[in-house]
């Protein structure tokens, strides 16, 4: 799979649950009536139980002036989880899931559905609300190396 170009997203959440979030290059639409996307999400992560727990999520399009954000969500340096959302400026969607201000383009979803397949899970969000961020190139992962579209 790293010889397939993806582009590069964080998927946030926050809730009862708490807040969490990750890198994720498993993103991609799935209907436009109603408008849903779908995530693959390691399910033994912390993100993934959290997103469960909570019932939403948000999704943030990268562009190649957030990769330092990539690397952090991704999980590389020494931030502990509760200082990633320290790095970055959020604001919080309708569902209260965080969102990134620079982003080319966030989901704000409600979960809709699940499924576990082998060692994650696949999440269906039912989008609640779409902004669009200024236009510009693309942060993409590609032989396990960021590069800019």
């Amino acid at each position: 799979m790293s010889r397939v170009a993806a582009a590069v997203h964080l998927v946030t959440t926050d809730g009862a649950a708490g807040r969490a979030g990750m890198t994720a290059t498993a993103v991609t639409t799935v209907t436009d009536n109603p408008a849903t996307v779908l995530v693959c999400l390691n399910s033994s992560s912390r993100s993934c139980k959290l997103l469960q727990a909570n019932g939403v999520f948000g999704i943030s399009v990268l562009s190649p002036e957030d990769q330092e954000l990539a690397a952090v969500f991704a999980g590389l340096g020494d931030l502990p989880w509760e200082g990633r959302f320290n790095v970055g400026d959020w604001t919080p969607g309708t569902t209260g899931s965080p969102l990134l201000k620079s982003a080319l383009a966030t989901f704000d979803c409600r979960v809709c559905g699940t499924s576990i397949v082998a060692t994650h899970q696949v999440v269906l969000g039912e989008v609640v609300d779409v902004r669009l961020g200024e236009r510009g190139e693309a942060l993409l992962y590609y032989g396990r190396e960021y590069r800019q579209l």
